[in-house]
């Protein structure tokens, strides 16, 4: 089989004028709220005219879809991905601990802003977000049950969202740096799991 050489292979690209306008929406309705983000605010973040957003979003509401949209599918596809690697119950319920924690850490406008903007989505981007949280939660609750057998279901979906709750405290944590604070929540939380009731 031919291998393509590196420097056949197509040059990697940043984030596209999309993606930037979608990470500095974030940033601002983490810090000011999603009322209190005007386009004019949006459009001069990225350089560009509040108008001139409307060639890539047809409203604010649409960007807020999107950008929940796009959490949650992330969140679902990566937990999926480690329960498929299915390295044994306590590895995987380890690796899926890790990568919320890395997700929270590494996009904490992100996360304040998914915890606290549901209620401004659209009705039809309100439900899509939410079929894929539950979802979501839903390989958690497998992963915990498979973790520490005889966890009745309805306390290992508690303990899951217990967890997030948890974990997405972590954009107001400011006393340790990065990889301290991964640790830290990750030993909290598989802590917290691995001791779960099994009523």
């Amino acid at each position: 089989m031919n291998r393509v050489s590196p420097a056949a292979e197509p040059a990697k690209t940043g984030p596209t004028r999309r993606e930037q306008i979608l990470a500095a929406a974030a940033e601002l309705f983490a810090r000011h709220g999603f009322h209190g983000v005007g386009i004019d605010d949006i459009g001069s973040a990225v350089g560009i005219s509040g108008p001139a957003l409307y060639r890539h979003f047809r409203s604010k509401d649409a960007m807020l879809g999107e950008m929940l949209t796009s959490i949650s599918e992330v969140l679902l596809d990566g937990g999926q991905a480690r329960v498929d690697k299915a390295s044994g119950a306590q590895d995987t319920l380890g690796d899926l601990v890790r990568f919320h924690v890395d997700f929270a850490l590494d996009n904490p406008a992100l996360i304040t802003v998914q915890e606290r903007n549901l209620g401004n989505l659209t009705d039809p981007d309100r439900r899509k977000v939410r079929a894929l949280q539950r979802r979501y939660v839903e390989t958690w609750v497998q992963v915990i049950r498979d973790a520490v057998p005889a966890t009745a279901e309805p306390t290992a979906r508690a303990a899951a969202h217990a967890v997030f709750g948890l974990i997405n405290s972590t954009p107001h944590s400011r006393h340790l740096d990065r990889d301290q604070m991964a640790d830290l929540l990750t030993a909290m939380a598989l802590a917290a799991l691995v001791n779960t009731p099994t009523v």
